[in-house]
């Protein structure tokens, strides 16, 4: 009788059973090559878990800002969480009303015309109630408030409403149209208030928190990032103002005004102040620490002097060149420097002998290039200080004096 057992030799396979032998090889090595991916996943995720959550504390030295705030997205959900908890209670709306005169056309005064057409001159109220909401923040316990100066621009009283729900008269100290900024004064102690930041160190890609009361709705929080950093005042279109901006992603619409731009720690690193119309994600910030300076002073002085040169200035572009030698007004031949436009009359740049079509070129040692570098370095010296100008005129370097005058009201 003959065994029905296969007997297989391993070791060696004899030509017509290798096939077979690589069919099972193939199979088991598949196999175990399954069993490895998934251990292997098993541990890349058991990794990732350490990871996201050590199981032992970290030594002072490696805890980082960012790990900080790692490890507060992981115990609270979210950092803005905190912020808001923290700096929510120092954010106030502030309610201005302001009474506006409305001046009648002269032809509606005109005894003739309103003998014939008085029932249809339209009824012109004299004067109307113009009223506004805005946000601040406290500043001190004793009841100091930081706010834009657009905010309470053509009143002296507003009333100021805690978030708990407190509402105080509040008096205005003094405002800054310049550089929009105001305080003011309630009558309160013991008060919330805010932690201020450095808006001189800020990067951008920085988180972004803005706190204040938009279109009416208290205590709306918006999130963002900086956008971008000094940013010139022509550049955001209000050239009337001495203030290089804080650019910011973070929501911003009427009624935020004079709120606080907040850092992920809850320091207030800026004052939200404008926006740019029809655009969306581009609002600005007052840098905090150029708002706080201005602040001291109206709180000591109840108004802030600036220095002042009384000149207007562009920028040297191709565009302008261009512009200037089809126009046969001026010819220029350098690419570095401020072009003056404008010399305003009796000024400390008259009593100095600057002309229009003059290029600026340095105050000091300091390189000009643009009209704002002329403005902080106007800014940040003393009123009655000599600054020592270099400007060209028709082709040739000029070297001129002019001693700093106070800004006109």
């Amino acid at each position: 009788m003959k065994n029905d057992t296969l007997n297989l030799d391993y070791s060696h396979p004899s030509k017509s059973q290798r096939p077979i032998l690589a069919t099972y090889l193939t199979y088991a090595s598949l196999v175990l090559l399954g069993i490895g991916i998934g251990v292997g996943g098993v541990f890349v995720i058991s990794k990732s878990k350490l990871l996201i959550k050590p199981t032992e504390p970290l030594e002072k030295s490696q805890v980082t800002e960012s790990s900080k705030q790692f490890l507060s997205f992981q115990d609270n959900g979210s950092f803005v969480i905190d912020v808001v908890k923290k700096v929510g209670p120092a954010v106030v709306r502030i309610d201005a009303s302001r009474t506006i005169t409305n001046k009648v056309p002269p032809v509606f005064d005109d005894p003739f015309f309103r003998r014939f057409f008085s029932s249809e001159i339209p009824g012109v109220p004299q004067e109307q109630i113009e009223r506004g909401t805005g946000s601040g923040f406290i500043l001190s316990r004793d009841g100091k408030i930081l706010t834009n100066a657009h905010v309470v621009a053509g009143t002296k009283e507003v009333t100021v409403t805690l978030k708990d729900g407190r509402t105080f008269e509040g008096k205005v100290l003094g405002t800054d149209s310049l550089t929009d900024v105001a305080v003011i004064k309630i009558e309160a102690n013991d008060l919330p208030k805010v932690q201020q930041g450095n808006s001189d160190n800020l990067r951008v890609g920085e988180w972004a928190i803005a706190i204040g009361n938009p279109l009416g709705l208290d205590n709306t929080v918006t999130t963002g990032i900086i956008s971008a950093t000094k940013r010139l005042s022509s550049q955001v279109g209000v050239g009337d103002k001495r203030i290089e901006f804080i650019q910011t992603d973070a929501a911003i619409n009427p009624g935020n005004s004079g709120g606080p731009l907040l850092n992920s720690d809850g320091q207030v690193i800026g004052m939200n102040t404008a926006i740019i119309q029809n655009a969306q994600g581009i609002g600005f910030a007052i840098p905090i620490n150029k708002a706080e300076r201005i602040a001291n002073k109206l709180i000591e002085d109840g108004k802030v002097e600036h220095p002042f040169l009384g000149i207007q200035m562009v920028e040297i572009t191709p565009e302008i060149k261009k512009k200037l030698q089809e126009s046969q007004r001026l010819n220029l031949t350098t690419e570095q420097g401020v072009l003056i436009v404008k010399v305003m009359p009796d000024s400390p740049a008259e009593q100095a002998g600057l002309k229009e079509g003059d290029i600026l070129q340095r105050i000091g040692e300091r390189l000009l290039n643009n009209p704002g570098e002329v403005q902080k370095s106007v800014e940040t010296t003393q009123i009655g200080e000599i600054l020592d100008l270099q400007i060209e005129r028709d082709g040739s370097p000029i070297n001129l004096s002019v001693k700093v005058g106070v800004l006109p009201n």
